[in-house]
């Protein structure tokens, strides 16, 4: 079996430029094409060489062409966002959607697996960090795009919203991706081409796995990972859809295996507010340097972390996200947490009114002009007059949604000689390796 092709949604923008390194054929006109390039979306249509198009579709003419894409937002929303260029491999398909034009780039899933290798973490990291990582992240991506095969046999769309007077509860997975398989920002998986996929050893760990997939069965495991756990893992379900995934469980991130019961508010503060031992609690620059790109090592306070707002601050943040006015903010409070302690689901109580949110994501996008690193938090109120808090402090664990593999965790178990096969067994409970290609 040949490794398949996959899909990836690059960006959506009003403009693009790009330039092409080595020949590209436009497969309508059957030209080739070299250089500097520009595509603009103008009433519904693309505006390409004083033509008009729906889409337009490149080949490269050789292995070794390649193309470059200008201005790249990357990190969108999140507290590092900034721009690059970036240049991928493969075909370059442009196509229209409702807010511009659609960048997606076609590509072989090993040679779309040495980017997101590179992308996610240093491409110096210890090869057995990035063994793993290459195994979940093909995991991971082939199950998406038997998903994507299987809700497109299916009439009615995935339900990822429930909204009435008293609670919203969004989750954010990749359910509006329908003209390509996955994105190239951190919604999926970190994908940004061979701008940094320079490194030997990312196409060694590659070559070394090649077609090793996570399997729990038949079926493919839908891997997940993130920056830090925070001391334990979330399960799937308090996160994403309500269906549990038995390889996506609560575990702890260290060699013991006991942990308390993080659902229980008084269990939770007391976890939060301390740093117990676990692989993804250290402050080694040689580990952290692995798992974190030059823009993710700004951020340092990852295993815990404390966010403060004053109550007007806060009221207008939350009236600004959530397009509610709450008035005065009285308090947060967890109505349901997960195995880690992520809240799953926050009571906003203020004076004008009362209102829950869900999932993590929806949360952590409420509160905080990004997102917060984490829904594994507990709220200190201070400075109250007349039961209304002057301020409020947010205490946190983690970064990211908790499930799956812990990046940092992974980085430290490989630090410390576990391989690939001993790191991926610990974080994917019950799930086995398969080699499918």
């Amino acid at each position: 079996m040949e490794a398949p092709v996959v899909n990836v949604g690059i960006m959506t923008e009003k403009a693009v430029s790009f330039v092409f390194h080595g020949e590209y054929v436009h497969t309508e006109t059957g030209k080739f094409l070299t250089g500097e390039q520009r595509a603009l979306f103008v009433n519904g249509n693309i505006v390409y060489n004083g033509r008009l198009f729906k889409e337009i579709f490149f080949e490269p003419a050789s292995p070794s062409s390649s193309f470059e894409l200008k201005a790249v937002t990357i990190g969108r929303n999140f507290h590092w966002q900034r721009q690059e260029d970036q240049c991928f491999k493969g075909a370059f398909n442009l196509v229209t959607g409702e807010n511009g034009i659609v960048v997606i780039n076609q590509v072989d899933v090993e040679e779309y697996l040495t980017s997101v290798i590179s992308s996610e973490m240093s491409a110096q990291a210890s090869k057995e960090l990035l063994k793993a990582h290459a195994v979940i992240s093909r995991s991971w991506l082939l199950a998406q795009i038997e998903k994507n095969f299987r809700l497109g046999r299916k009439e009615e769309k995935q339900q990822n919203c429930y909204r009435d007077n008293e609670q919203l509860i969004r989750w954010y997975d990749r359910e509006d991706h329908n003209i390509f398989d996955v994105c190239a920002d951190d919604h999926c998986q970190r994908y940004q081409g061979i701008t940094r996929a320079s490194n030997p050893i990312v196409q060694e760990v590659i070559h070394e796995t090649k077609g090793e997939i996570l399997v729990n069965g038949e079926t493919i495991c839908d891997a997940r990972f993130s920056k830090c756990c925070g001391g334990v893992t979330e399960q799937f379900e308090h996160c994403w859809e309500p269906i549990p995934h038995s390889y996506l469980t609560a575990l702890r991130d260290s060699r013991e295996t006991t942990f308390p019961d993080l659902t229980q508010e008084e269990e939770a503060r007391k976890w939060i507010h301390s740093a117990p031992n676990a692989f993804c609690n250290t402050a080694d620059k040689k580990i952290l340097c692995q798992v974190l790109n030059n823009y993710d090592q700004e951020t340092t306070d990852f295993y815990r972390w404390k966010v403060f707002y004053k109550q007007e601050e806060l009221a207008e943040l939350i009236h600004r996200k959530s397009g509610i006015d709450f008035g005065q903010i009285l308090d947060l409070v967890p109505v349901n947490r997960g195995t880690s302690g992520r809240i799953e689901m926050l009571k906003i109580v203020g004076t004008h009114r009362t209102f829950t949110i869900g999932k993590e994501l929806e949360i952590r996008r409420t509160l905080s002009e990004t997102h917060l690193y984490s829904s594994a938090f507990v709220v200190d109120k201070e400075d109250i007059q007349f039961d209304i808090p002057g301020r409020f402090v947010l205490t946190g664990a983690g970064w990211g949604h908790g499930v799956g593999l812990c990046q940092i965790g992974a980085a430290m178990m490989a630090g410390e000689g576990y391989d690939y096969r001993q790191i991926l067994s610990h974080y994917f409970s019950g799930a086995s390796i398969e080699k499918r290609y």
